[in-house]
């Protein structure tokens, strides 16, 4: 993906300094009549787009969430590429539009004025299975996870949990679980949490896209069921 910028864009992060300065000055000074006045000094170049940096202190700090004591997530021991940040949007999408990039291991959510909440994820073999348009269709907070027959074939210590492991801190699916569907029909695809923070910005060996449980949160109480979605 590329990332264009518009002139308002780059000036997002100096109009408020810039207005100060010239608003401070009563006079400009007049234009020089001599011949071998000096030519005047060529704007600066633009500067490229960066991230806007977020307190990771603070939203990856531990919190209390429907009774569950969720802890912190050490977030300085993460690639700094996976963490949550404000950027530039590359997508291209309508605001409110959620894009997974999978060769990143990122997961947009669309704002206006051309800007984007950037996440990491992680991703098993799910999440690599299938490209395309579908919706959130539905969301859970502290879902319940029912492990596949073939994933019960695999390892049979999951036997126990056929008919679906209880919410908690150590559920695969986290604190949130977003469910998407193509077409009217479950995709088995899903955005969750995850109690293994180790694997964001990495291949999991299973399960769907996983964000940190604090980032989910954070996009499932900004994203509305119907929600559309662009995996690329």
């Amino acid at each position: 993906m590329t990332i264009q910028l518009s002139r308002r864009s780059f000036l997002i992060g100096t109009a408020l300094a810039g207005a100060s300065a010239v608003s401070a000055c009563t006079t400009m000074p007049a234009p020089s009549t001599q011949a071998n006045a000096a030519p005047p000094p060529r704007p600066a170049p633009p500067l490229e787009p960066q991230p806007t940096e977020v307190d990771h202190a603070a939203v990856y700090a531990g919190m209390e969430d429907q009774g569950y004591a969720l802890p912190a997530i050490p977030f300085q021991k993460v690639d700094r590429r996976f963490l949550r940040q404000l950027v530039v949007d590359p997508t291209g999408e309508a605001p409110g539009s959620i894009v997974v990039d999978t060769t990143e291991k990122h997961l947009y959510w669309v704002l206006k004025d051309g800007m984007a909440m950037r996440y990491g994820v992680g991703l098993g073999r799910q999440g690599y299975s299938w490209k395309g348009r579908a919706v959130v269709q539905w969301k859970r907070k502290w879902p319940t996870w029912t492990p596949p027959d073939a994933m019960i074939k695999r390892d049979p210590r999951l036997e126990k949990w056929r008919q679906g492991m209880p919410p908690g801190l150590d559920n695969p699916l986290g604190s949130r679980a977003l469910y998407i569907f193509q077409n009217g029909e479950d995709t088995l695809y899903r955005i969750h949490g995850s109690p293994d923070w180790q694997s964001i910005g990495k291949a999991a060996s299973s399960g769907c896209v996983r964000m940190f449980n604090q980032d989910v949160i954070h996009l499932y109480d900004h994203v509305p069921s119907k929600t559309p979605l662009l995996v690329t």
